[in-house]
């Protein structure tokens, strides 16, 4: 796990993120989700919206696993962006078909998060497949 050096955004913001690096592998699915609570946590988000971020950082780990090519490496990026957390997630794929947008784990990924979004990218022989979320905070713990 590497810390992503700050660097300024569009708006003027400084960016903080962090970049995991990892198998693969559903065993690893536990970090990744700590990561994801960890983040929204600094954000002040509730506890609701924490449990929905992990959730739905879950569920994208997960697909891309279940598309990966057999000992690749998944990558989750977390950057906090104006209280909003982004994560971009991706894993080399031999297939070019993006994640099923009608299937019941694209359903409560939808539903979990802001705004989600797919793409393939090719990579020589093989295809490089992008899952990326956005979660805004409903309000802080304090409130």
């Amino acid at each position: 796990m590497s810390q992503a050096e700050p660097h300024s955004g569009e708006s003027g913001n400084v960016l903080q993120g962090v970049e995991l690096r990892m198998a693969a592998n559903p065993t690893q699915l536990s970090i990744v989700r700590a990561v994801a609570a960890d983040m929204a946590m600094r954000q002040d988000f509730d506890l609701d919206s924490i449990e929905d971020l992990k959730l739905a950082v879950d569920e994208a780990c997960s697909t891309l696993i279940e598309m990966a090519v057999p000992e690749t490496v998944l990558s989750c990026q977390f950057v906090v962006v104006d209280g909003a957390v982004q994560v971009s997630t991706k894993a080399t794929s031999e297939g070019s078909a993006p994640p099923d947008r009608d299937s019941f784990g694209w359903r409560v990924l939808s539903a979990l998060v802001d705004s989600v979004s797919t793409w393939v990218a090719p990579d020589d022989d093989r295809f490089v497949v992008h899952i990326d979320l956005v979660k805004r905070s409903a309000g802080t713990v304090n409130e």
